[in-house]
């Protein structure tokens, strides 16, 4: 049988991509093993798919001073080492990885011990972790047509970023009895990614009271974000983290605010939900979800908001703006050519490993 290794993770957008392949993979005949850190979020998600988890030592790969830049590269080597234990007992025909600080180690084991490795960047710009990985790659699937400049053009293709079949397959019915809602008033789902976004929160927590007046709130927190002054609140839910019902609560959904992480936007795209785009600033990133937010706007999916810029008055005229003007960004999603991804990634998968 043929056999794959999945890596990747530390934010949910380095896991579920791999995720979404997972049921063609299957059914393409694959035994799977997936390989992530020993304790991120990425081995929740994945245990819960009932896939073998085997976690390793993962350091962070900083652009900042840090005290802990002296001992990460440790962190790294042990999990160099561990990862080629690893391998070599698995003896996998292929490595697919999403990036993400734990894919490093797997990617360089993976190259001193000839086993062919697929990268997959989401983002316009390749991230730090996909970087160090590049000339260890055999190919390179990338998500924007721009990111070819950036990677070695000879083995790279654009593919898009997989999108789990369950987002398809939402049930509003369920999404307003799970939230309590009634059917008769538009629902704005604000999702901060799955580490949270305190300046999304607080600035829409600033206009709840106006936006409530007009839309029913389904608001994702991030973990230890929720605000227990508001539990009780007509006409507003909010989570700090959704699994199951997310696919409902998107079919639920009118509007989106986001991040724009390249994974959530093409989900959200996928979905044709007219959405709000408020990227990581560059004084908190590489600027990677700026240049992501900047080609939605461009290509009329989305209408995009600098955090440092937003007030309550501007933030409600957005979201009004944004509803007035549904149906041409449904449109645009709608008319846009996306391409089948996960396809397209299977069958590079399988000309690698017949290669």
């Amino acid at each position: 049988m043929k056999h794959i290794v999945l890596t990747g993770g530390g934010t949910a957008g380095h896991v579920t991509p791999n995720i979404a392949l997972l049921p063609s993979l299957i059914e393409a005949g694959y035994k799977i093993s997936y390989i992530g850190s020993y304790d991120g979020i990425e081995k929740t998600l994945i245990e819960e798919q009932d896939i073998p988890y085997y976690g390793i030592s993962s350091g962070k790969l900083r652009r900042y001073f840090d005290i802990k830049n002296f001992s990460d590269p440790f962190r790294v080597l042990k999990g160099f080492r561990e990862a080629r234990k690893l391998l070599r007992e698995l003896s996998p025909d292929i490595i697919f990885s999403k990036g993400g600080f734990v894919s490093v180690p797997v990617v360089l084991a993976a190259r001193r011990l000839k086993i062919p490795v697929i990268i997959h960047e989401s983002d316009m710009t390749p991230g730090l972790a996909n970087k160090l990985c590049v000339s260890s790659a055999a190919m390179i699937c990338c998500n924007f047509p721009e990111t070819l400049n950036n990677v070695p053009s000879k083995k790279a293709i654009v593919t898009g970023t997989p999108i789990r079949r369950e987002l398809l397959l939402g049930n509003k019915l369920r999404a307003l009895n799970f939230c309590n809602f009634t059917a008769n008033k538009p629902v704005l789902m604000v999702i901060g990614g799955s580490l949270g976004a305190a300046a999304i929160n607080n600035a829409v927590r600033n206009i709840l009271p106006d936006l409530l007046k007009e839309f029913q709130v389904i608001h994702l927190c991030g973990k230890g974000k929720t605000d227990p002054a508001l539990e009780d609140m007509e006409g507003y839910v909010q989570y700090e983290y959704i699994k199951k019902e997310l696919p409902d609560m998107f079919a639920l959904a009118d509007l989106v605010i986001s991040r724009a992480g390249a994974n959530a936007i093409c989900e959200i795209s996928a979905l044709a939900k007219p959405n709000l785009l408020i990227p990581l600033p560059a004084s908190a990133s590489r600027g990677d979800q700026i240049l992501n937010a900047q080609s939605f706007e461009k290509q009329g999916y989305s209408i995009v908001m600098e955090e440092e810029s937003i007030t309550p008055e501007k933030l409600l005229q957005a979201v009004h703006q944004l509803y007035n003007k549904k149906e041409q960004y449904i449109s645009a999603m709608k008319n846009s050519s996306h391409s089948d991804s996960i396809h397209v990634i299977i069958d590079v998968i399988e000309n690698m490993v017949k290669a």
